[in-house]
């Protein structure tokens, strides 16, 4: 069974859906303990495909990486952050091929974030990248996520914040909405983090549901989801866990009725869908308006609706509410094996056993 969603009520929820090798190398007023600064001395990259905006009354043009901005530099680490200009959110792995692109740092940061990295020593600088020869302006058209995380390793960092080696770790999002099932390969907020470790550096591509309309992203969503990524990460670097093999996409569900999250499960991405491309055609013409399909969220439709999966990332998040973690490969060879195993298990067992609940 499917269900149609009007362009303009459903297209946040399909935008929400979505090689230089380096080596790996805090703002308080007091001197904080190391377990209330878990990542002191990590350098991390935020990038997402929201943007780094932040402006719309829906919470669905790069928020979500201000809380995750703020949450990391809570925990101690040092933060720049390199984002589209504008949304580009389903871009997935897109890049850009030729021209010039420009990264120009946000001076004004969202009320409400401008001291969370400040005494950091990159101070949690901001820079959106667009596709211009000259300054950004409101309507330059945007990097991809792809391309920002590939500027930002290949020489951006370098250029902006002084970062002589890679960053420890890049995290993509908070994006707004799930990106779960078929839609990964749309995710931009995934594509991202794949471009992280296809240059070797560990990733992780965060994503929150919105509330029940699935066109508005509260704040306290993300704001939950980044506090439990700290501390995730937290657990992971402190196990010696992060690896560049594969990236981890984390899901967190919508907690704004007050509905706590469920303890986090280890799950694989949903062979079924959500939210698919619908194409109307005008009249007998040419032209075709783009909308969007809504699938069952319980995984009782049919066709490319269907969820064949009992361990699917949407059935466990949509259906169950648990924080959702799956691991993602930029390998698209069919049947390629497992070339890492070991960290695979080890990181499945953390979830299971040892990560932080919500």
């Amino acid at each position: 069974m499917r269900k149609y969603l009007a362009l303009s009520a459903a297209a946040a929820m399909l935008l929400s859906l979505g090689a230089t090798a380096y080596a790996t190398t805090a703002d308080t007023t007091s001197a904080p303990s190391a377990s209330s600064r878990p990542l002191a001395g990590m350098r991390i990259l935020i990038s997402n495909d929201d943007s780094m905006q932040a402006a719309k009354a829906s919470n669905s043009d790069g928020l979500g990486l201000y809380e995750l901005r703020r949450a990391m530099c809570a925990a101690g680490a040092d933060v720049v952050v390199m984002a589209p200009w504008q949304v580009q959110s389903g871009k997935g792995t897109a890049v850009t091929n030729g021209g010039v692109v420009t990264a120009q740092r946000r001076t004004a940061l969202p009320a409400g974030y401008e001291n969370d990295c400040a005494g950091a020593p990159a101070q949690g600088a901001v820079y959106g990248v667009c596709l211009s020869d000259g300054p950004c302006v409101k309507d330059s058209p945007s990097a991809t996520p792809a391309d920002t995380v590939k500027l930002a390793l290949r020489g951006g960092l370098r250029a902006k914040a002084g970062w002589t080696e890679a960053p420890d770790l890049v995290l993509t999002g908070i994006n707004s909405g799930p990106n779960i099932s078929a839609s990964v390969n749309d995710s931009g907020t995934v594509g991202a983090a794949v471009a992280a470790i296809d240059q070797e550096v560990p990733a992780v591509a965060f994503s929150s549901s919105g509330d029940a309309t699935n066109t508005s992203f509260p704040r306290v969503n993300y704001r939950a989801h980044a506090e439990f990524g700290a501390r995730l990460v937290a657990g992971l670097t402190q196990r010696g866990l992060l690896t560049a093999k594969f990236a981890l996409k984390v899901d967190y569900p919508d907690v704004s009725t007050g509905v706590p999250a469920k303890a986090p499960v280890w799950t694989r991405v949903g062979d079924g869908a959500i939210v698919y491309h619908a194409f109307e055609q005008r009249g007998t013409g040419d032209s075709f308006d783009i909308a969007l399909g809504l699938c069952p969220v319980d995984g009782s439709g049919e066709g490319e609706c269907a969820e064949g999966r009992k361990d699917a990332d949407s059935t466990w998040l949509l259906d169950k509410g648990h924080v959702t973690i799956a691991p993602v490969t930029w390998d698209r060879t069919y049947g390629t094996p497992v070339d890492a195993r070991r960290e695979l298990n080890r990181i499945e067992w953390f979830v299971k056993h040892e990560a932080p609940r919500p």
